[in-house]
Order: C-alpha cells, then sequence, then structure tokens
C-alpha cells in the first residue's frame, strides 16, 4: 500500500522559511514524479514543485522559482521542499504527491498524479 506522509508545516512570520518533508513507501519510486501541490481556503489545489526521482530533473511554478526549492533524498525514500522567503499568499495546506515518470512529463495538473499525502498546514503570518 502507498503512503506519502508530509510534516514540517507551521505557523511562520512573513519572510521566515519551512521545510516541509514527504516520507514515501510501498513501492519503488524509483522511475516516479514527486510533487508538492498546495491549496488555499476557497480556491483550487495548485503546483508548487516537483522532482523526476529518476534523475533528479526539478520543475517550479513560477510563483515559488527562487524561494522554493525541491529536493530528493534517494536512501530515505524522501522528498523535501524548503520554502524560503514566505509571505502570507503562500498560506494554504501542502500536499505531496506522485506519479510515473510517463507523458506527459514534468507535469503540473493535481489530476495526473495518482498517489497523494493527507497534507501539512503551513501559515504564513504577515
Amino acid at each position: 500500500q502507498v503512503q506519502l506522509v508530509e510534516s514540517g508545516g507551521g505557523l511562520v512570520q512573513a519572510g521566515g522559511s519551512l521545510r516541509l518533508s514527504c516520507a514515501a513507501s510501498g513501492r519503488s519510486f524509483s522511475n516516479y514524479a514527486m510533487g508538492w501541490f498546495r491549496q488555499a481556503p476557497e480556491k483550487e489545489r495548485e503546483f508548487v514543485a516537483a522532482i523526476s526521482w529518476t534523475d533528479g530533473f526539478t520543475w517550479y511554478a513560477d510563483s515559488v522559482k527562487g524561494r522554493f526549492t525541491i529536493s530528493r533524498d534517494n536512501a530515505k525514500n524522501t522528498v523535501f521542499l524548503q520554502m524560503n522567503s514566505l509571505n502570507p499568499e503562500d498560506t494554504a495546506v501542502y500536499y505531496c504527491a506522485a506519479r510515473p515518470n510517463e507523458s506527459p512529463l514534468h507535469s503540473t495538473i493535481p489530476r495526473t498524479y495518482d498517489y497523494w499525502g493527507q497534507g501539512t498546514q503551513v501559515t504564513v503570518s504577515s
């Protein structure tokens, strides 16, 4: 049974940093892409960042480029999202997701991801 478990959310002041973790288990993810999405109240779920477990290729939403960094630890089957220079607009529930590395590659569309975590709340105060 595939499980994605997020951790690391919390309350932080504007300009601060947080690091989210996503521990993956239940299958081999060697040919998968791992993504982070977020959903604010009354808004649709939106793409944040993703990484190919195969070759480490990364892609980001324009809104987080230069502030957020996605990375992976193969030995621990864990994906991280380092978030710097946070602002109140980053407040949301952050979800980890996984999908096979298949067409469409480098997807930013939530419905193309097969597995999802339960989410972790990130709140940025002004």
